[in-house]
């Protein structure tokens, strides 16, 4: 269990938020396109960031609670978690945005 821990709680993240896609049709999923120019600086930033950190070996990873470690050094479950995470974020703003049309963001 312990190597399926991670992966679980991202699977769980994209379980909870899958009806904003299909109940509120936010369409995140099926503009693919713009999905994948948002997730992409942040996979370069943070996954950049993570590399560099573990490379001065200021940040390491368990390895007998993760699946499989890639190159540099980091594990899959930690380049799904910059794929994940934003996909929720922007799947739960979308929502908002679908249910309060009018609504504005305050500090704009």
């Amino acid at each position: 269990m312990a190597h399926w821990g991670y992966l679980l709680v991202l699977a769980a993240c994209l379980i909870i938020t899958l009806p904003l896609e299909l109940g509120l049709r936010t369409r995140v999923y099926a503009r693919w396109q713009r999905l994948l120019l948002t997730l992409t600086p942040v996979m370069i930033m943070f996954g950049g960031w993570d590399l560099y950190a573990v490379s001065r070996h200021q940040w390491s990873y368990d390895r007998a609670r993760v699946l499989v470690v890639l190159p540099g050094r980091l594990p899959l479950e930690e380049w799904l978690f910059f794929v994940v995470i934003p996909i929720c974020i922007i799947l739960s703003f979308e929502a908002v945005r679908r249910v309060r049309p009018n609504w504005r963001d305050p500090e704009a």
